[in-house]
């Protein structure tokens, strides 16, 4: 593996003190941003894509296992961590467009094996459903799938979810939060995790990586285009079913099945799992997740 490398100097939500060992950071130009990835490991490609509000960092308990088998890239999403935040180009299928120039620029070869989570398993099935020979599996933690379900759940007339309208619309949200990302972030992950998941220094961490106005617009960046994410899913899924073999696991009976059960018409194989946690599947329950991913890769 090779490709554009540096070591960042400590910034405040952006650094990589966190770090396993064997793990290198890249600064890789591509698709008109420049994306920070840790790679690490050897062994077929896996690559994991964090959620909202968080970064690579959220895979930390999982990278080391997972690199004595495979070759480990885990990029910060445009908008998010120590990767740039341009002020547009966050349509999922966009988003995989810059994960295909982060591994060539890396040499890797695929296909992938490419796992999302959140926001980032929006990116990973946009991947594979656009370019389906770069994904040997496709891995999605805990999201409700634009085009399959996420509008009837945003619906706030019957009952959805307020937040994601809200994050929807430009520059409010950042102004609202600015200067309380920690009460927010402490509040919502709390509230959607196994308790004794996230320390005061998760915590503090993830407030820094989207404190003040800029960063938070990058991270809320990723919420502009769902609609339209979702016509980009109908349309690309129109082509035919998924391929490449399916993982869906949801995060306790909050979303249960529900990912599996949306995505079922729409995937040759797929493995449905509900995991003993909440929302944050591989920060609540490492050692779980790997083993499911183990498993399922391995059939």
């Amino acid at each position: 593996m090779s490709g554009p490398s540096t070591t960042l100097a400590a910034e405040s939500g952006t650094d990589y003190d966190w770090l396993p060992a064997g793990f290198a950071v890249h600064r890789v130009p591509t698709n008109g941003t420049t994306i920070s990835a840790a790679a690490g490991g050897s062994g077929p490609t896996l690559v994991l894509l964090h959620g909202w509000p968080q970064t690579g960092r959220a895979w930390r308990h999982v990278m080391a296992p997972l690199a004595g088998r495979y070759t480990v890239v885990v990029p910060d999403l445009r908008g998010a961590g120590a990767s740039d935040r341009p002020h547009d180009g966050y349509r999922k299928t966009n988003q995989a467009r810059d994960m295909r120039g982060l591994l060539h620029a890396l040499q890797l070869p695929g296909p992938a094996v490419v796992v999302g989570h959140d926001i980032g398993a929006m990116v990973a099935l946009a991947w594979a459903a656009e370019f389906p020979a770069d994904v040997a599996a496709l891995v999605m933690l805990d999201v409700s799938i634009p085009g399959l379900g996420l509008e009837e759940l945003m619906d706030v007339a019957h009952g959805g979810m307020w937040h994601f309208g809200f994050f929807m619309q430009p520059h409010l949200p950042e102004m609202l939060f600015d200067g309380h990302e920690l009460e927010f972030f402490a509040e919502s992950f709390r509230a959607l995790s196994n308790p004794g998941t996230f320390t005061d220094a998760d915590l503090a961490f993830y407030a820094r990586a989207y404190r003040g106005r800029d960063r938070l617009r990058g991270g809320f960046s990723q919420y502009h285009d769902l609609l339209q994410d979702g016509r980009d899913n109908r349309q690309l899924l129109e082509r035919g079913p998924l391929a490449m073999p399916v993982l869906a696991i949801g995060g306790g009976e909050r979303m249960g099945d529900s990912a599996a059960r949306a995505l079922r018409p729409h995937a040759r194989t797929l493995t449905g799992l509900v995991a003993p946690t909440g929302h944050f599947v591989a920060e609540e329950a490492p050692e779980w997740f790997v083993q499911a991913l183990t498993d399922f890769l391995g059939n």
